[in-house]
């Protein structure tokens, strides 16, 4: 999942963003593959996906010179209640990787770039534009394909689908709370502060499913750690404010293709013509929704 929280385009991009910003998503794609890989339980990985970040987060922030103290109660408030959220979109999302196809799994994971536009209509008090209108059509009738394909394979399917959904709506309420704070945290230590927040609320979930929280094998969690934590995440916050939500939308759009394809490598899962169609009607909704972004900025 990427972070559409970052400041709109500064900088004229050169080459080496643009390999960042593809870099990190591509990254981001191999997450779900490393939550497939671990033996620890779905909601014990997005546990260790945090907790292992965190000193690695606390250096960066350090290095960065970024502020870990001194906020008002009001903040440190948002940014636990910005981890609690977070944590749950994780379990949410871990969840349904374990039950659907992967290429699926990050395209709805994804989906809050649609569902933050529809909330920022609704708060406007505004009657939606015809690119906003496509954007909504394409993505309900890209979803209702793909869930449709999903009812008809196995109802365990369908169910991580609607995790995933689940997961893009609690995404959608994390990054609804982190722009509250966003401009007096910096980027590496609100990303501690929130995972931070976040463990314990992932490790009581994790026990109340009774999912083994110990690992046998460490480097999938590792890898997943790297993959979504630190490289994916970090090279996003290099990256996104070098772009308009055009490009970052098409970007994004990589992410569903590599997910695809290390499903189909890893896990034998193929895509039928009504998948597809499916896939790139909620892909063109995301771009659609990114676009929409810069026009409200």
């Amino acid at each position: 999942m990427t972070n559409s929280s970052e400041p709109g385009p500064t900088l004229r991009p050169r080459p080496m963003h643009f390999l960042a910003l593809l870099t990190g998503n591509v990254a981001l794609a191999l997450g779900p593959w490393f939550v497939r890989l671990a033996d620890s339980g779905p909601v014990s990985a997005g546990l260790w996906r945090l907790a292992l970040a965190l000193p690695l987060l606390a250096i960066f922030a350090l290095r960065g010179r970024e502020p870990m103290w001194g906020y008002q109660r009001k903040d440190w408030a948002i940014i636990v209640g910005a981890g609690v959220v977070f944590a749950l979109d994780l379990a949410s999302w871990h969840v349904g990787i374990e039950r659907t196809r992967l290429g699926n799994a990050t395209l709805f994971g994804n989906s809050g770039s649609v569902i933050l536009m529809v909330w920022g209509l609704i708060a406007m008090h505004r009657r939606p534009h015809l690119r906003e209108f496509a954007a909504v059509a394409l993505a309900l009738g890209g979803a209702g394909l793909l869930l449709g394909r999903s009812m008809e394979i196995d109802t365990r399917t369908l169910a991580g689908d609607l995790f995933c959904i689940l997961a893009g709506l609690f995404y959608v309420v994390y990054i609804l709370l982190v722009q509250h704070v966003r401009g007096r945290f910096g980027s590496w230590s609100l990303l501690f502060w929130s995972s931070l927040a976040g463990c314990p609320v992932l490790l009581v979930t994790a026990l109340a499913l009774g999912e083994p929280v110990l690992p046998g094998t460490w480097w999938p969690l590792v890898g997943l750690m790297l993959a979504s934590q630190i490289v994916g995440q970090g090279l996003l916050v290099y990256s996104l404010r070098h772009f308009p939500p055009l490009v970052i939308g098409l970007v994004l759009l990589t992410q569903p293709a590599v997910s695809v394809v290390v499903g189909w490598l890893s896990f034998g899962e193929v895509l039928a013509l009504p998948d597809a169609i499916g896939m790139a009607l909620v892909g063109a909704a995301l771009v659609l929704a990114r676009l929409g972004e810069g026009k409200s900025a």
